[in-house]
This record gives C-alpha cells, sequence and structure tokens, in this order.
C-alpha cells in the first residue's frame, strides 16, 4: 500500500465528509478508497472515522492521525512544488564545462550575459581541453566541438566553428606569400597539436579539389594562445580557429593565407547529461546559447 497516497485520501474523505467524493478527486472507485482507509485502520489497529448514512465523523484517534496526515500531505505537496519550480525555471547552481580558448574568448562573456539576464543563477564554469565525463564530473552542460558520438547523452546544434590559415605580414615579406596549397610544404608551419591529423593539414581549392598537405615546423603546442603568439611575431604561418585569430586579423598583426581556399569547419553542440527531464537553468542557458553562433559571431 503506498502510504502516502493512503494518507491523501484519509485527509480528503475527512475534509469533503464523504467517500465518494474523495474518489472523484482521485479519479478512482469509492470501494478502492474505502478499501485504502480500512487498511490504514487495520494497520494501526484503530478505528480512523464513524461511518453512518449521514456520512463521516472523527473518531479521537481519528482527529490526532488526521492532523499529523495534513501536515505530512501538505510538506509533501510543497516537496513537489518547490522542485517543479526548480526544474522548469533558470534558477540555481549551473555547472558549465567547455574548453580553456573557446571558454575563455566565448564561453565567459556569453556566460556573463546570460548571468545578467538570470540573477537567479550562479554559474561554475570548467575548463578542460580533455574530453569530460558530464556525469561523473558533475557538469549541467558542456559547449563542445565536432561530430558528437552516439550517446545517451541530450544534445543541441549550436552552429559552426570555421577556421583560418593565417601569418604575420612580416613572415609573408621574408619567405613569400603561399599560392597553391602546395606551396606551404615548403613553408614553416606553427601546429596546433590537438586535432586529429595536425600535420596534415586538409583544404579545398578555388576548383572544389581537396587537398591534403604535409606540413611541419619550430613549433607545436596543444594551447592556440600559444599558436597565435608565434605567428604575431612571425614565426610561421599557422591554422587556427577564426575566432582565435579574429581580433589579430582586424588589428592588421597577421593577414589571411590562401583565403579563397576552404579549410575545415567543426560543429559546435550544447550537451548535457541526458535529453530527458532537462532541468530549467539547462534549458535556459542552451536556449540562450542558440542563435549565439549564426552569422559572423566571431566578430562580436
Amino acid at each position: 500500500m503506498d502510504r502516502l497516497l493512503a494518507m491523501e485520501m484519509f485527509v480528503r474523505v475527512v475534509e469533503t465528509g464523504s467517500f465518494s467524493k474523495a474518489a472523484r478527486e482521485f479519479n478512482t472507485t469509492q470501494p478502492t478508497v474505502t478499501k485504502q482507509v480500512a487498511a490504514t485502520e487495520s494497520r494501526l489497529k484503530v478505528r480512523l472515522l464513524n461511518r453512518n448514512t449521514r456520512g463521516v465523523s472523527l473518531t479521537e484517534a481519528g482527529a490526532l492521525y488526521y492532523d499529523k496526515c495534513k501536515a505530512i500531505v501538505r510538506d509533501a505537496q510543497d516537496a513537489d512544488s518547490i522542485v517543479r519550480l526548480r526544474q522548469s525555471q533558470a534558477q540555481g547552481l549551473l555547472r558549465i564545462g567547455t574548453s580553456v580558448a573557446f571558454g575563455r574568448r566565448v564561453v565567459v562573456p556569453l556566460a556573463l550575459e546570460y548571468m545578467a539576464r538570470h540573477p537567479q543563477v550562479q554559474v561554475d564554469l570548467s575548463f578542460d581541453d580533455r574530453y569530460v565525463d558530464l556525469v561523473a564530473q558533475g557538469i549541467d552542460v558542456a559547449v563542445r566541438m565536432g561530430k558528437l558520438a552516439d550517446s545517451s547523452l541530450g544534445a543541441r546544434f549550436l552552429g559552426m566553428n570555421p577556421w583560418v590559415m593565417v601569418a604575420a605580414p612580416d613572415y609573408l615579406k621574408k619567405h613569400g606569400t603561399p599560392r597553391r596549397a602546395q606551396d606551404l610544404s615548403s613553408h614553416v608551419a606553427l601546429i596546433y597539436s590537438s586535432v586529429v591529423g595536425d600535420d596534415v593539414w586538409l583544404m579545398q581549392t578555388p576548383k572544389g579539389e581537396r587537398v591534403t598537405v604535409p606540413v611541419s615546423g619550430r613549433l607545436r603546442s596543444n594551447n592556440l594562445s600559444a599558436v597565435l603568439a608565434a605567428t604575431r611575431a612571425g614565426l610561421g604561418i599557422a591554422l587556427m580557429p577564426r575566432y582565435v585569430a579574429s581580433e589579430s586579423i582586424s588589428a592588421g598583426a597577421v593577414v589571411e593565407v590562401l583565403p579563397d581556399h576552404g579549410l575545415a569547419e567543426q560543429e559546435i553542440h550544447a550537451v548535457f547529461p541526458s535529453p530527458k527531464l532537462v532541468p530549467g537553468k539547462v534549458s535556459s542557458f542552451v536556449a540562450f546559447l542558440q542563435g549565439q553562433f549564426d552569422g559572423p559571431w566571431w566578430t562580436r
């Protein structure tokens, strides 16, 4: 027997003065409610209600039990309401995971804007370039690059992350400007080592041909800021996400190389532990992120 349900039925029988009225409220039959109350009396070994043709009345023990049951039922309803409210509204602690460079340059400003719009939300930002188990690490939502593996995670597509090839004007002045993809083999490459095939650059020629070019150079790093700094210093040509190079391109510190060649793009997704019963704070943040990566978002 569901003890809480039995308490709820007992309370409504007392308050409505009728087994049949209570049964209608619970969308069940009068005999079902009668059996629930009788089972409670049997378990407690005490009569709770006096029954007669005019209705029901509480016994002395029943009055005591009613007061306690009413408080318990109210507390249970309050608990349900609190959880539903927390589930439906943007409030509480939101744990966000993202990669280091993308997090610092892109996610942080977005998170701060989201916090300004939702003062009931507190944010815990975690930065890690390694794959993170959301459940094990307690992450509510992660912003990830690349195609998603099949999993039980919930996910929403946010946009694309384009890449760009850049070099400092001084480097190109000293070593010449590549005119074809194949020219890159004779240049110094600055290699971002956190991507698959980091020393083989894939691109598409203006004629639509896919070309792979093996490259080599003096610097290899898993940190995009280090690769950008080396590029600005004139140490070579680099391939990196456009959002990393955007400010340096606008300032003239670096320029695009082979701008008519197509480069790889990565999908951007918001990922969360489960697609079912998504907390309000998570669905609210994901909804906020959708639309933030349309058009040339790296210029914002």
